[in-house]
């Protein structure tokens, strides 16, 4: 029994340590222009899930999703996000492929996450992706805006639509003929 626990133990370790010579002797890639591999996407993905749920408070946006204040977090979101994640003519970011992990397209592929998740990820960045924290630039305000704004940009009231429609040319991603999920 000892024998064989001390080959999963030497095991472990073998294989902890062969991990790390690979990354420090080089054979690691470090290219951003790459996609990653789909099982290092999804352990990103769930420990990214996990971090968030941790660490996040569970708030509720203390700033209302009226049209004004919607239409407030889109320009915020025009001015700050969408040379990232995608621009509000329905396109994808020209930079959606320049970092590693790509960068999600939050207006072609809205967000399912709840609002203080975005709210966190807004006010604090993540680490080693190239989101910023946006916490020494943007109100507390200007922050729940936005999230207000990305947590219903699939799902815009009509007025708001509108208004996407007359600035940017084109209806938001969600609406039919001018007419929202919501309707």
């Amino acid at each position: 029994m000892r024998n064989f626990v001390f080959g999963i133990v030497s095991t472990f370790l073998l294989l902890v340590f062969a991990g790390l010579a690979f990354a420090i002797f080089g054979l690691m890639p470090t290219n951003a222009d790459s996609n990653p591999p789909s099982i290092e996407r999804r352990i990103a993905t769930n420990a990214l899930d996990a971090s968030l749920s941790r660490r996040a408070e569970r708030l509720d946006n203390p700033v209302p999703a009226s049209d004004n204040n919607l239409i407030d977090g889109m320009k915020i979101y025009t001015m700050n996000c969408a040379v990232c994640h995608g621009t509000l003519d329905n396109q994808a970011s020209p930079l959606e492929h320049s970092f590693y992990p790509p960068v999600p397209q939050l207006v072609l592929d809205p967000m399912d996450d709840p609002e203080w998740h975005t709210y966190y990820v807004v006010r604090n960045g993540i680490r080693y992706t190239g989101m910023p924290s946006w916490n020494h630039t943007l109100s507390e305000q200007d922050m729940w805006k936005v999230t207000g704004f990305l947590a219903r940009v699939g799902k815009l009231p009509p007025a708001v639509q509108q208004y996407w429609k007359s600035s940017y040319g084109v209806l938001p991603p969600g609406s039919a003929n001018g007419r929202s999920q919501l309707q």
